[in-house]
């Protein structure tokens, strides 16, 4: 198979490709760093050479955090159509990525549909078609078929993978020491096959043939953390850390042949317990780009895991991860419609843009200085355009005072017209400004 060249080819190669000026002058970051942190491996751009209407982004501790939208279809709900509003609420709402999931239906036509209907990279877990062609008897998995649909995919404009394959036979005893065992779908189908087969994964086993397939597309790795801890009891235990060095040793292997690589990270983790996780990573990974699922921070908010698993990923993104997978509403509960798509994307909106002023990036506060003052001078129009959530924020005004002449007016419904702080601080220093 030619050798195809990849971002992380021409970075090291010291040239600069347009992928990499578009994403320097979204970043507003000299291209020259983007350059190097690419070829350090501490920053990545998923970026398909056959995903043509693509805006590429960059992956990594100097850029801004980046959220990731699931989305996808279920043996239950698999219409193409929904998914297609669940990619344009996606997009509408400020994704950064998008990964379909889908697990029913008619796989390829819906990722053709999504891809086609997004400008931000599509991400995949091959595993779940993978199974659904073999009817769903993982048992028949052969090596062979998984790299066919691994290509196929790669083929269609995916930009970037999840491949459970850092989850080996050995680590099975850990798994039987938790309170919850596997939560991963690709982790628990993968150790099915192991213990049936007596085999070593799969995955694992053919690292070298999926890199090369990559490498001909230009498609990255989110090395997937099967073991990643579904409770708190779980967490940072010997299970999720042995898999994670072993990610760490695939990552390398990954970045000596040209394929971009991020690390998929926990899960469910106590407060306190995750800026030894990002450090961790740091150091089993070099450095890759950490991208974490939450973490949630509580295992009792069912219903609000959006809000739960945002106060994690504000935190891990504080201590150094690159990109958050947003968690819905409907965590633990169904299957998120284009609604829930939403609330998570904005929450997770918000964690990010919280971690990015924490971190002291470039710009990162610009927004809501411009708010402070938009607020402070009642423009209420130029508030709603300054949101996360431009429509809630119009809806939630408009709901007690919807006219238009209220758009102008130096009071919302809470204080009313006597009682804004805003105005009677403006009137005292009005008033007092010349004593």
């Amino acid at each position: 198979m030619s050798k195809a060249k990849t971002q992380l080819y021409y970075a090291k190669q010291d040239k600069i490709t347009k992928e990499m000026q578009y994403v320097a002058n979204t970043e507003e970051l000299d291209v020259n760093l983007i350059k190097n942190e690419i070829k350090r491996g501490r920053l990545i751009i998923p970026a398909n050479i056959n995903h043509k209407h693509l805006n590429p982004i960059g992956i990594g501790i100097a850029a801004k955090t980046k959220i990731n939208a699931n989305i996808g279809s279920s043996s239950i709900e698999k219409n193409i159509e929904n998914e297609v509003i669940k990619t344009q609420t996606a997009i509408k709402y400020g994704a950064d990525t998008i990964m379909d999931l889908s697990t029913g239906g008619n796989l390829d036509e819906i990722r053709e549909a999504v891809i086609a209907n997004s400008t931000a990279p599509i991400g995949t877990v091959p595993i779940y078609q993978i199974l659904h062609d073999l009817k769903d008897d993982i048992l028949n998995l052969n090596i062979n078929q998984m790299l066919y649909t691994i290509e196929k995919q790669a083929k269609q404009g995916v930009s970037y993978f999840t491949i459970h394959c850092g989850f080996l036979l050995e680590h099975i005893p850990y798994v039987a020491k938790r309170k919850m065992g596997i939560v991963s779908r690709g982790g628990s189908l993968m150790a099915s096959w192991m213990m049936h087969h007596h085999k070593q994964n799969p995955f694992y086993e053919a690292f070298d043939d999926i890199l090369d397939i990559c490498r001909m597309y230009d498609v990255s790795l989110s090395l997937g953390d099967s073991l990643r801890p579904g409770c708190l009891a779980d967490a940072s235990d010997e299970a999720q850390f042995s898999e994670l060095k072993v990610l760490g040793e695939l990552a390398k292997r990954a970045y000596n042949k040209d394929v971009q690589v991020m690390i998929e990270g926990p899960g469910h983790v106590p407060l306190n317990q995750i800026e030894r996780n990002m450090e961790l990573q740091k150091e089993l990974c070099n450095e890759a780009p950490f991208y974490v699922l939450g973490p949630l921070v509580t295992d009792i908010a069912a219903g609000y895991d959006h809000i739960s698993s945002a106060i994690g990923a504000c935190v891990a993104a504080w201590k150094g991860a690159a990109m958050l997978c947003y968690v819905t509403p409907k965590e633990h509960l169904g299957l998120p419609n284009a609604n829930d798509v939403r609330e998570g994307i904005i929450a997770y909106k918000i964690a990010a843009h919280a971690a990015d002023i924490a971190r002291g990036r470039i710009n990162a506060r610009i927004r809501d200085d411009k708010m402070s003052d938009a607020r402070y001078a009642f423009k209420w129009e130029e508030q709603f355009n300054l949101a996360l959530d431009s429509d809630r924020a119009r809806e939630y005004h408009d709901e007690s005072l919807p006219q238009d002449i209220f758009k102008e007016a130096e009071f919302c419904s809470m204080c009313g017209p006597k009682f804004c702080s805003y105005k009677i601080s403006q009137t005292i220093f009005n008033e007092y400004k010349g004593a």
